[in-house]
């Protein structure tokens, strides 16, 4: 016969074992959820990090690749950049185009978790990061103790409020765009130059498409993410490049590689049936490295280049 503290202890560990479990698939905050706390939906005005200015835009068809990192204590309870409160409980994160808030699907491309965030700042600061997550997001994704991860990003829809309903619209320019210089435009595409004569060249290096390690979106999806974590295919390897452009004309790919110099290549993707042509710089497996080609290349004007993850 089990004495009462033996049948205590058993229930404890059995409630133990299912919390464990539990956290595998879905992250509970210990806290009430801050989302939706005087909270608009935005786009936001162009507005500048350091020598590069970035112009925020409605993204529905987002899907990039890169390293993404997590911010944490400095921002305890600070707003964020569409008014809403950080929280290292929620499942949140910063971008710096993609309207506020939109809920993304962001896959670690090293271990193959994958969750819902809601973007509802503005960051990375640090160039060489697609995307900023919350600590709790940064745990469920697995990569809070190593810092950064490569990673797939794509956009899902825009988020809601706690209880459902859309947020209220509001462009105000965020703070970071206040008593900054004229807003200077976009540097004219390359592609709409016209195309100088040039000695023939070798046809582009062909490489495999990386697959997209996520799940389809579901209408549930553009609420409020719930934690649930999905394992999903990755790559065996995967590395990084920095890009510092893509056109639909080759010799105009081939114009800004010679312009720029350096261990630039060309390589072919296809993007909604077009064919784009990627400039990028060789294959590289550390963060540090690729950050270094990212600093060379926008020391030499590239201020479009940024690392990307591929096979």
């Amino acid at each position: 016969m089990q004495t009462p503290q033996r049948i205590l202890t058993i229930l404890a560990l059995a409630a133990f074992v299912a919390g464990c479990a539990t956290e595998k698939t879905a992250y509970i905050p210990t806290s009430p959820p801050s989302r939706g706390n005087n909270g608009i939906y935005k786009v936001g005005k162009p507005y500048q990090i350091g020598e590069t200015w970035y112009y925020p835009k409605e993204q529905p068809d987002y899907d990039e690749t890169g390293i993404a990192s997590w911010y944490g204590p400095s921002f305890y309870g600070h707003a964020t950049a569409n008014g809403e409160i950080y929280n290292a409980g929620d499942i949140t994160a910063a971008h710096r185009t993609l309207p506020m808030p939109v809920n993304v699907r962001v896959t670690n491309l090293d271990n193959g978790k994958s969750i819902i965030v809601r973007v509802n700042d503005r960051g990375p600061y640090a160039k060489g990061r697609i995307i900023d997550v919350s600590e709790a997001a940064a745990k469920l994704l697995g990569f809070y103790n190593q810092g950064t991860a490569r990673v797939r990003v794509t956009y899902i829809a825009r988020s809601t409020q706690p209880d459902g309903e859309p947020l209220k619209t509001n462009d105000t320019p965020p703070e970071v765009a206040a008593a900054v210089p004229a807003v200077p435009t976009p540097d004219v595409a390359i592609d709409k130059l016209p195309i100088v004569p040039s000695a023939p060249v070798a046809p582009p290096v062909r490489v495999a498409s990386l697959p997209k390690p996520a799940p389809d979106p579901v209408p549930a999806e553009a609420g409020l993410p719930t934690g649930q974590v999905s394992e999903v295919p990755v790559p065996v390897t995967t590395h990084l490049y920095v890009q510092v452009g893509a056109f639909s004309s080759y010799e105009n790919a081939m114009r800004l590689r010679d312009q720029l110099g350096g261990d630039l290549r060309v390589s072919t993707t296809k993007k909604n049936g077009q064919t784009l042509y990627r400039v990028r710089s060789a294959p590289m497996d550390k963060n540090e490295d690729a950050d270094a080609a990212l600093a060379r290349l926008s020391e030499l004007g590239s201020n479009d280049a940024h690392i990307v993850v591929d096979q």
